[in-house]
């Protein structure tokens, strides 16, 4: 056997979060209620006993990972490819700010992964950085006699990429996916080599 199920687990809360501001490559760290989320959400990730466990080198994703693996009795791996979209210009801004400088950017943005805010990336984009690792952790784990789980904590943004391209979704349905709140989780699984899609925003 080898990597059988894959648990993609999002950061929780920080202070930009709450006030709907763009964080993108910038990293604010956890707030309060996004170390209480971590620490409510780690114990349920633990659960599902991981092999692996990588995270984005973000600090707002490595806190989150720090709480599960030690839950988990692991060391958690940095990745920087887990890192979120860039969002370019638009980092450290709120939407209306967004909306008021770059009119219907938003609205692009949310609708066509394949379009990157000013000087930023796609999320076509950061599927292709991505994706990546988990042939990797694919690859590290094949051979093993049972049946395998491999975690990531990353980002919303990453999250959906890799969801939607790992499963062979064209590009056009990518959006159907709602965005994952703080600290919620999906669990994808493999049967008869083909990824599906378990559960989609499980939360502590």
């Amino acid at each position: 056997m080898s990597l059988h199920r894959l648990v993609l687990a999002r950061h929780g809360r920080t202070l930009w979060n709450a006030e709907s501001r763009m964080q993108g490559r910038l990293d604010p760290d956890l707030d309060e209620v996004g170390r209480a989320q971590a620490l409510a959400a780690a114990p349920l990730l633990a659960a599902y006993a991981p092999a692996l466990l990588v995270a984005s080198d973000q600090v707002r994703a490595w806190r989150t990972a720090e709480a599960v693996a030690k839950e988990a009795e692991l060391v958690p791996r940095p990745e920087p490819r887990l890192r979120e979209t860039s969002l370019g210009d638009w980092e450290g801004l709120t939407g209306a700010e967004v909306e008021a400088g770059w009119p219907g950017g938003l609205s692009s943005w949310g609708s066509d992964p394949a379009w990157a805010p000013p000087g930023g990336e796609s999320r076509v984009a950061v599927a292709e950085r991505a994706l990546p690792v988990l042939a990797e952790l694919d690859e590290e784990l094949a051979g093993s006699d049972e049946r395998q789980t491999a975690m990531v904590v990353a980002h919303g943004g990453t999250i959906s990429a890799l969801t939607a391209s790992t499963l062979g979704w064209p590009v056009s349905a990518w959006h159907s996916l709602q965005p994952l709140h703080n600290c919620a989780w999906a669990i994808l699984e493999r049967r008869f080599d083909r990824w599906r899609l378990r559960a989609w925003g499980l939360a502590a």
